[in-house]
């Protein structure tokens, strides 16, 4: 057994033991429940980790504002997941779990593995996160009855792995981009999250007859110097560029580094882009990069709640949120649904069962999930796939067509 796994086993062994002498929840003191956030506020991905709480907040202050729930008020506790080690993450979900007014967990991610989802689990904690749906199907699908308090906001990622290629051979297609040969240069992290949807790309171009010239890999964490690979593709420039790396710092290096001497490709990147801090880190560089999002919330002329959601969180905050803002919000906003309508907090099962049968119009589009992988349902109708383009400093979404609020542009360096 790698050693990885043996300190995961160990401390959700650890964890609980310790989270189940606790005893039931108890919310009799001041009415008030407890929603706690998991999210790396510290470490590379800070900047996420912020705004999962910030999303979280201003659900909470929403809530209390109106007059709560029934009886109950909220208050917000935050876990801090840090560089997202499993050390880091049982420590922070060992925490909340030991709360005894804690009514529910909300996260964007915390681990790379979801492993934390075995532990919320036997504690039947409400568990609503909102990324590495992959990890949390290969966990509940085997037996979704044992996990009737975890459901995932993000859909099924295997529309990361087939989504991309459709698009760009219609923007071929269309003459809005125009290759000598389709060839493919990818790079990708060592964690589950990028190497998974890296796997699935080369999988998904190499069967439509696609050449892949260069498929590297580098270790997780922060990385200042992409040259090594990015002289492989000036070597033999391929039609597209793809890093599934979805650190916005990382994402930004390589940005900066491929317009040292960029070569005639489209450059798609997995996540980073919708980051507010990779704009701020990019300035005008970032100009003509594609990325795409699975839950990201829908453009203001495409939804009404979105539009509410997003002004309020900037009105809030004086930014406007990525991803994870919207996200957190909503799975707050979904906890309090569901509560209302149980009606006792400390009835968890049955508050997890509401939010698995549930239908709810949110600003990542009609929510539902799948009873047999607990993943929100994905599709045009439900969670769509969004292909934005980074467009002078600004986040132009060109398909689909039913959301689109510009279209595609010739990247600069293309031109």
């Amino acid at each position: 057994m790698e050693k990885n796994t043996m300190l995961k086993r160990r401390t959700f062994l650890a964890t609980t033991a310790l989270v189940a002498s606790v005893g039931l929840p108890s919310f009799a003191q001041a009415e008030v429940v407890k929603i706690g956030v998991l999210a790396p506020v510290s470490g590379p991905a800070a900047a996420d980790g912020q705004e999962m709480v910030n999303g979280a907040q201003l659900a909470i202050d929403q809530l209390n504002e109106g007059g709560g729930v029934g009886d109950y008020t909220f208050e917000l506790v935050v876990g801090d997941a840090a560089d997202q080690s499993a050390a880091a993450v049982a420590t922070a979900t060992e925490r909340l779990l030991s709360d005894r007014a804690m009514g529910a967990i909300v996260a964007g991610y915390a681990s790379g593995s979801n492993f934390e989802i075995e532990m919320m689990s036997e504690m039947e904690m409400i568990y609503l996160i909102s990324a590495n749906a992959a990890q949390t199907r290969d966990i509940i699908a085997d037996d979704p009855d044992a996990f009737p308090t975890v459901w995932s906001l993000s859909p099924s990622f295997d529309a990361y792995n087939t989504g991309v290629l459709p698009v760009i051979e219609q923007l071929i297609e269309d003459g809005k981009v125009s290759v000598e040969e389709k060839s493919l240069a990818l790079i990708s992290s060592d964690i589950p999250y990028s190497k998974t949807i890296a796997d699935g790309l080369v999988e998904s171009f190499e069967s439509a007859g696609w050449e892949i010239k260069v498929n590297d890999l580098v270790p997780f964490g922060e990385i200042g110097d992409w040259r090594g690979f990015l002289a492989q593709v000036r070597q033999d420039p391929p039609a597209v560029v793809i890093n599934t790396d979805y650190l916005p710092g990382n994402a930004a290096a390589f940005v900066s580094q491929f317009m040292e001497q960029p070569t005639d490709s489209l450059v798609f990147i997995q996540y980073a882009p919708s980051v507010p801090e990779f704009l701020d880190l990019t300035a005008g560089e970032s100009s003509g990069i594609l990325y795409n999002m699975l839950g990201a919330p829908l453009p203001g002329n495409a939804s009404e709640r979105a539009a509410q959601v997003v002004g309020d969180y900037e009105a809030a905050y004086g930014s406007t949120p990525g991803v994870y803002g919207p996200m957190l919000y909503e799975s707050v906003m979904l906890y309090a649904d569901a509560l209302e309508a149980v009606g006792n907090p400390s009835d968890r099962v049955a508050i997890g069962e509401w939010i698995g049968a549930s239908s709810t119009d949110t600003a990542i589009g009609k929510l539902e999930f799948d009873p047999a992988t607990h993943l929100a349902v994905q599709g045009p109708e439900h969670v769509p796939l969004q292909f934005y383009q980074i467009q002078d400093g600004k986040r132009v979404l060109f398909s689909p067509e039913a959301y689109a609020n510009g279209d595609f542009v010739t990247s600069p360096w293309m031109e």
